[in-house]
């Protein structure tokens, strides 16, 4: 295996990786523009899988999915087990969401995203088999001090100390659901504030960990993969996160359990990314608090980016401007 910080190999790709992965969602976000607020959400991500496909087969390093939507033959889904890049350079773990927030694109809605996520070959937990997984981020005030097992009031007491402000100034990310109803009463009840989210919690746990956001924790029950590509992103943050598998029914339980998913685990961030080897790029497609969305302004696209490297412990922005005749 080519590890992404080999210092000796002569395939390193460091940062020049990340770099490249961008122009796979920035092509992604582009592509699905002319869907926003159309409500058309396959359309939007078919578009925005298609240009994500193309950009990837021209980068260099040989990713496999771990994380992806779909199966072999329901093509144009990158399906797991694919197989991308050019062949040569690092052997790498991918994880891909060409659009997380479709339902928020279809809708014209804030905090669409294009997303990748790498780690070295291996090293990224396969929960394609149980759907759901119980989250819990927060910023690095809350390692060591939070825990997804103590209920929610408790959690949100104990990270208000940390951070040093009171509970009354503290909010939470939730996902806006039926199944959220107590989770929601609970945390008003403990003097919190919540952010209701109506999709792309990726957006979400990546906000709660962030220094100086306006979110301080994200909780609730969200999709597996969207755990593993937030871990990608907490290791550069040097936040917290903890899943637990939450499958639907018995059978949906016992597939996990034949995959070796242990459905009484609390996954920390290293069970769920191996190592601090992680890249996570994300590509606005509608505005939001992480990043900007697309827009065009004349003969110009304009996207915004952002690089988290776990190596480095960086984020990093990338602002872009695309010529359109490019792009017809």
């Amino acid at each position: 295996m080519v590890s992404l910080t080999a210092d000796l190999s002569p395939l390193r790709p460091d940062r020049n990786l990340a770099m490249e992965l961008v122009r796979a969602t920035e092509a992604a976000a582009i592509r699905a523009v002319p869907f926003i607020g159309r409500g058309a959400k396959e359309a939007a991500d078919g578009a925005a899988v298609d240009a994500m496909r193309a950009f990837l087969g021209t980068v260099a390093f040989q990713g496999r999915v771990v994380i992806g939507e779909g199966e072999k033959d329901n093509a144009p889904m990158l399906f797991n087990g694919e197989e991308v890049g050019t062949g040569t350079g690092p052997a790498c773990d991918i994880a891909v969401d060409p659009i997380d927030g479709t339902s928020l694109t279809a809708a014209g809605r804030q905090n669409a995203l294009s997303v990748i996520a790498v780690s070295d070959r291996g090293s990224m937990l396969d929960a394609s088999s149980v759907f759901y997984m119980d989250k819990l981020v927060t910023g690095p005030a809350g390692v060591g001090v939070v825990d997804i097992r103590l209920p929610i009031g408790e959690n949100i007491r104990k990270l208000a100390g940390a951070l040093g402000k009171p509970v009354d100034e503290i909010v939470v990310s939730v996902l806006n659901r039926p199944r959220h109803e107590k989770l929601i009463q609970e945390i008003r009840d403990a003097g919190a504030g919540t952010r209701l989210m109506s999709d792309g919690d990726v957006a979400g746990g990546i906000n709660a960990a962030r220094h100086a956001a306006r979110t301080d924790m994200c909780v609730g029950v969200g999709g597996s993969p969207e755990g593993i590509v937030t871990a990608c992103a907490i290791k550069a943050l040097g936040g917290h996160i903890q899943g637990r598998l939450w499958p639907r029914d018995d059978e949906e339980r016992q597939r996990g359990i034949d995959a070796g998913l242990d459905m009484d685990k609390v996954y920390e961030a290293d069970d769920l990314v191996r190592g601090d080897n992680t890249i996570f790029v994300a590509t606005g497609v509608t505005d939001g608090q992480l990043v900007a969305g697309v827009r065009r302004e004349g003969g110009y696209i304009y996207t915004e980016s952002v690089v988290l490297r776990g190596a480095s412990g960086t984020l990093r922005r990338i602002a872009s401007e695309h010529l359109v005749s490019k792009w017809l």
